[in-house]
């Protein structure tokens, strides 16, 4: 445990919440930054919230004069890839011009960590659907290239500085917090499992099939979906990483396998124990065929253990955060 406070932007949302639980459950000094456009105030079960935007500067001067930080764990971003392909400035804007604040404040401050939240978007559309670190890297939506860009950054800040950083590259992230505490409440979200899961709670009235002729077993996308208990996990394997010394590092956060569109649908169905609104729709912009991580080297390299690969405690989890939220809504 460090002496130090660790800056977790965007820790009012959906995963940075799950890794402020965890920070605090592992007795970590926390701060969260957040302007809760996406987040919950009552998403943060540890820790003092600030209520402001991560692009921001006289908000981060505030945050690096009141609070003494060495870490800084950064979440805060849109994550929609077809809304990305519509208004691309604002992925740039929010995404990759915000981050540039937040690492020139950071370096005045003397932060000496950065643990960043990336994408699996920035691969584009690898051969055979499967990509590791080496994989060249080739953005076919803004989400990606504003996350890749700011990879970048860190690439070449971390050249000429002390500072060392992990990126984590996310495959599909889904689930929930087990204990039910936590969990995705953004309104109109656009993830497969929560949308699927609405809609067998009732509060929608069918889940959109976006694609059905991608060169896949049944037509449909293909994903590698990662637990967010074992994401977050990999976010505290990830400080310590830095800790001891070690060298900055991207790594991917998947299971190395991959599901359809419909694998997943069928899963919820076979939960809930009852059928779904299914609709087929054409294919989004900026959707590649298929995405599966090769993640033997996040095991390497920070001793992270998945707990949670399993397709069925997935959705079981998602189903019961969707079952609570239907009875208690989350509110703004």
């Amino acid at each position: 445990m460090a002496d130090k406070t660790i800056l977790v932007t965007g820790g009012a949302g959906y995963i940075g919440s799950h890794v402020v639980r965890h920070l605090g459950e592992a007795g970590e000094r926390v701060v969260v930054l957040d302007d809760l456009s996406t987040g919950f105030r009552q998403a943060v079960l540890h820790g003092e919230l600030v209520v402001g935007n991560t692009g921001d500067a006289k908000v981060l001067e505030q945050v690096f004069s009141r609070f003494d930080v060495d870490t800084v764990m950064h979440f805060a971003a849109n994550t929609v890839v077809p809304e990305s392909v519509a208004d691309p400035l604002k992925y740039y804007r929010n995404n990759t011009c915000a981050s540039r604040t937040l690492l020139e404040h950071s370096l005045r401050a003397g932060v000496k960590h950065v643990v960043f939240s990336s994408t699996a978007a920035v691969y584009g559309i690898p051969t055979n659907g499967e990509a590791d670190e080496d994989t060249p890297t080739a953005p076919i939506n803004p989400y990606g290239m504003s996350k890749l860009m700011t990879e970048w950054m860190l690439r070449d800040v971390a050249a000429v500085n002390p500072l060392r950083y992990v990126a984590l590259r996310y495959f599909n992230v889904a689930g929930s917090d087990p204990g039910g505490r936590i969990g995705q409440a953004t309104p109109k979200a656009t993830l497969l499992t929560k949308v699927a899961c609405e809609v067998a709670v009732g509060k929608r009235d069918h889940v959109s099939i976006f694609g059905t002729d991608y060169p896949t077993t049944d037509g449909t996308g293909v994903r590698d979906y990662i637990h967010v208990e074992d994401l977050a996990d990999a976010h505290l394997k990830a400080i310590a990483y830095l800790r001891s010394g070690k060298e900055s590092t991207t790594l991917n956060c998947g299971y190395g396998r991959g599901y359809s569109v419909r694998d997943v649908i069928r899963m919820v169905e076979t939960v809930a124990g009852h059928e779904i609104a299914k609709r087929e729709s054409p294919r989004r912009a900026g959707d590649p065929p298929s995405l599966i991580a090769r993640a033997a080297r996040i095991r390497e390299r920070l001793g992270w253990q998945p707990r949670h690969d399993d397709l069925r405690k997935i959705v079981s989890t998602a189903l019961a955060w969707e079952q609570k939220l239907a009875s208690n809504p989350w509110r703004p």
